[in-house]
């Protein structure tokens, strides 16, 4: 609150009886020549500050008479009492009414002022307070709201500092607006409360420039936030700004991109949360960001989908960090004292989340359906990779029934030794037997880890569903036929013949094509997605790298390997 009020200065037109004055802008007027120690001067600041803080100055208030002024510095002096801050220059008294200020100018109006709460101001017999009218640049502050501000960055400051994570009090980074209103988060708003407080911001103005961050963007691996402290937005804008970073790190839409474009989706996300925070009313949404009604009630995926069919048009767009740059990074930014990288963080942020939804009461306002439905989400994670695998191979590769025949005959029953019966057989023809086609990518950019760890699924999975070979190509700049090898076989003596290009259409084909291969057989397509765009006609899904994408739209699923 400070920060908005201006500096003191002295002044003929402070009265003869007065320390110092303040009008309701913040300007303190000081009477010329009074002298006082640094600690009364103190207490003079505050408590002036105090009456802006309470709500005194407000201009819907009524012009106070004398019970008011004297009921208003009871309320001040009774707070200022208990901040145990400077050395006051009036004669207080033992102790103060506990009620509040309204109530006891209501009280003094009917029985008048006691003589011990009257002059209990800094300006005389004048009220501390003048009304004027505002002067300065932009939206005249709300005292009230800067105060209860300062207040939960205090309190917040004052956590850390018990716990570790700050030396002291005195650092200064209280007074930005940003941290104002991260803090309010951890105060005020138990959705984000949790998340707020394991996020870190970082406000350094080359980093912002060398990285060309407009307003703010945020890296969830690491937990951090960076703004530009050249930007000018109200309290307000702020809260929506860092609300709008975190649910981008909570909801991990860094980590939800897949082969998608990280820009257009950037966007598909910033035009869902925005919608989102001004249907709760959190914070004034700042200019120039992403809203679209029409969009309403729909997943980021669903908008994706919407809006890759106007690309010209929403690549012209910009998010929080500008145009054409997504505000969700994809790796940390170097800056002096960088968080730790540490583990965990989504555990952190899912828990955080859904902690938050359980202490969301409906005072605060109902929360956005589509929002509840991504938190909640949360707790159930997708499946691994493996998993995924596994249930493709259950509905596409059948596993062989066995059936049985009098042809073989079982053990017989001791208690019916004299009754034959069936045993079981496995069906012996080939062309009976489930089967499917791998096509290898074989390319000099191949990860042998990765076909380490597919191959390895591959085989146990085909074990478990009784498939006693598949049909392997080897692609890379040509297609080389193995045939049908063992599953066996298929993870430790399958040998990669090539090590060229990356072509995988032929491999395709040859399968596609090949009369010894069933026609209703699954292709799985391993590869690190640096290839040709590829057609399959057939039921099929694709094995690559985490983080890895290919350059075209797969049609089958794709399953990406850790």
């Amino acid at each position: 609150m400070a920060d908005w009020a201006r500096s003191p200065v002295r002044d003929d037109d402070c009265p003869a009886d007065a320390w110092a004055i303040i009008d309701s802008n913040g300007q303190i007027r000081t009477h010329r020549t009074r002298r006082a120690t640094p600690d009364e001067w103190t207490w003079v600041f505050a408590h002036l500050l105090i009456h802006l803080g309470l709500g005194h100055a407000d201009h819907d208030r009524p012009e106070p008479d004398q019970p008011a002024c004297a009921a208003n510095d009871v309320a001040v002096n009774r707070y200022l009492q208990s901040l145990k801050l400077g050395t006051p220059v009036v004669e207080l008294p033992a102790s103060f009414p506990g009620m509040d200020d309204d109530a006891l100018a209501r009280l003094w109006r009917r029985e008048g002022v006691p003589a011990e709460y009257d002059g209990l101001g800094v300006a005389g017999r004048r009220s501390d307070l003048e009304m004027a009218r505002w002067n300065g640049w932009g939206k005249k502050p709300e005292w009230s709201e800067l105060f209860a501000a300062g207040l939960s960055a205090a309190a917040a400051a004052a956590v850390e500092v018990a716990g570790g994570a700050r030396s002291s009090l005195g650092n200064g980074r209280g007074r930005d607006k940003w941290d104002l209103a991260l803090g309010w988060f951890v105060s005020s708003y138990p959705l984000l409360g949790a998340i707020a407080s394991s996020m870190t911001i970082v406000a350094e103005v080359e980093l912002a420039r060398g990285w060309d961050i407009h307003t703010a963007a945020v890296n969830a691996s690491v937990g951090e936030i960076y703004v530009n402290p050249l930007t000018s937005l109200t309290l307000s804008e702020w809260r929506f700004v860092m609300a709008h970073e975190m649910l981008h790190a909570a909801l991990r839409h860094g980590e939800r991109v897949g082969g998608r474009d990280p820009y257009l989706w950037n966007v598909a996300a910033d035009l869902v949360i925005n919608g989102w925070l001004l249907e709760m009313g959190v914070g004034s949404t700042p200019d120039g960001a992403l809203h679209d009604p029409v969009l309403k009630g729909m997943s980021a995926e669903e908008v994706y989908d919407r809006i890759t069919t106007d690309l010209r048009r929403y690549r012209k767009l910009a998010t929080l960090r500008g145009v054409g740059l997504g505000d969700v990074l994809g790796h940390p930014l170097p800056h002096a004292g960088e968080a730790a990288r540490g583990a965990g963080l989504d555990d952190i942020y899912r828990r955080a989340l859904s902690t938050g939804l359980a202490y969301h009461d409906s005072a605060r306002g109902t929360l956005p359906a589509g929002l509840v439905e991504e938190i909640r989400a949360l707790d159930h994670p997708p499946l691994a990779w493996d998993a995924q695998l596994a249930r493709w191979f259950e509905e596409h590769v059948p596993a062989v029934e066995k059936t049985r025949t009098y042809a073989r005959a079982s053990r017989r029953q001791s208690g019916t030794p004299d009754i034959p019966r069936p045993g079981w057989i496995r069906p012996v023809e080939l062309d009976r037997l489930p089967t499917y086609g791998v096509v290898l990518d074989t390319s000099g950019s191949m990860d042998r880890e990765l076909l380490g760890k597919a191959l390895g699924a591959i085989a146990s999975y085909s074990r478990a569903r009784d498939v006693p070979a598949a049909r392997v190509v080897y692609c890379d700049a040509a297609a080389y036929d193995a045939g049908y090898v063992p599953v066996d076989d298929i993870a430790g003596r399958v040998q990669v013949r090539g090590r060229g290009g990356t072509v995988l259409q032929p491999g395709v084909d040859l399968l596609e094509r090949a009369k010894d291969f069933p026609a209703e057989g699954p292709i799985l397509l391993i590869t690190d997605g640096q290839c040709d765009v590829v057609r399959v006609r057939r039921e099929h899904a694709w094995l690559i790298p985490r983080g890895a994408s290919l350059p075209f739209t797969a049609k089958g699923p794709v399953f990406r390997v850790e």
